[in-house]
């Protein structure tokens, strides 16, 4: 892949939205809002839409059977990044799609481009989300969801070919690397912002959505909802626990369509004008997310090396850098 020079800057700056194929409507409607928390729209359609906060749009689902990503939104800085960004891919041969005033509607967005990444993951591009005036009410009782300038969460796709979609992630669209393990799963973090990473990429041969993460504003909010799925047959695939690099707490849920949703809260903010990106050694958590989808052996694979860590008395920072977190207590 050829690799061209001078766009350091981020213009890429958040995760915007997300939409999977699925025709599981009913099913996805009760996930969305009676889990997560989110806010079901009315389109008046044969898909869904969610809120999550002020933007007008942040889930959707197609109604269309698939059961796999349909669509990654990731929000740039100016309108002009988008011709930034299609000029650049054009020149290495990647096509690029402006899209049409509809599919801009559809979106909530002002203006939009997309294109595929190398394993056929259709990503999407877009100028300025839409806000609704209206007050996001959640689906379930909640505090809300830490989205603002670090966007809705994080997006998780598996990889064939982990080389060939960094490459294109980190060297393309400007993502930044945060942290990277290769045992017991090969593993990359990529930062937009100051969340700790809003992308990844897991080595696992396979392709389309790992998982993607929401993360709430107060730890009741995981806990409660861990309560509505822990004794549910098949809900939980990770059970409770906390990520070793960016130190959420977290579990993570089956979703209808297969793939995982983290849950999750306290999540690590960095500063991307300093960060130094490195080898993470002690395994994805400190603690729990037992695997609950695996079989025994593999399951064991991540269990040894959770208590190899804990042996080793490696755990997070006890003043960890969340502004969220401790905001309360800065603003005394």
């Amino acid at each position: 892949m050829l690799i061209l020079k001078g766009f350091a800057k981020m213009a890429i700056n958040a995760l915007s939205y997300l939409g999977v194929h699925s025709d599981k409507l009913e099913d996805w409607k009760d996930f969305s809002c009676k889990l997560l928390g989110m806010q079901s729209i009315d389109q008046g359609n044969k898909n869904l839409s969610f809120r999550m906060d002020n933007q007008k749009q942040r889930f959707t689902v197609s109604g269309e059977p698939g059961d796999t990503v349909a669509f990654i939104g990731w929000e740039v800085e100016n309108n002009s990044d988008l011709d930034l960004y299609a000029g650049r891919l054009d020149a290495v041969g990647i096509k690029v799609n402006r899209g049409s005033k509809n599919l801009s509607d559809k979106r909530f967005v002002e203006d939009i481009i997309f294109f595929n990444d190398p394993s056929d993951n259709r990503v999407e591009l877009v100028y300025k989300p839409m806000v609704d005036d209206n007050s996001f009410i959640p689906g379930r009782p909640i505090s809300g969801f830490k989205t603002g300038v670090c966007g809705l969460g994080h997006a998780v796709l598996h990889a064939t070919n982990m080389k060939v979609l960094i490459s294109f992630y980190k060297d393309l669209l400007d993502f930044k690397v945060s942290d990277y393990s290769i045992n017991p799963i090969p593993l990359y973090f990529f930062h937009v912002n100051g969340r700790h990473h809003s992308f990844a990429l897991v080595g696992s041969n396979k392709i389309g959505f790992h998982h993607f993460m929401v993360e709430y504003k107060n730890l009741d909010d995981v806990g409660q909802g861990f309560d509505l799925v822990q004794h549910k047959e098949d809900a939980v695939a990770y059970t409770l626990g906390r990520h070793t690099n960016d130190y959420m707490t977290s579990f993570y849920a089956n979703s209808p369509s297969g793939f995982f949703v983290e849950n999750g809260w306290g999540g690590r903010i960095i500063d991307p004008e300093t960060w130094v990106p490195h080898e993470i050694n002690e395994g994805p958590s400190f603690w729990g997310h037992e695997r609950l989808h695996l079989p025994e052996e593999q399951r064991k694979i991540f269990r040894d090396k959770r208590l190899e860590t804990s042996t080793l008395g490696k755990q997070a920072p006890l003043l960890i850098d969340c502004p969220w977190l401790y905001e309360k207590l800065n603003n005394k």
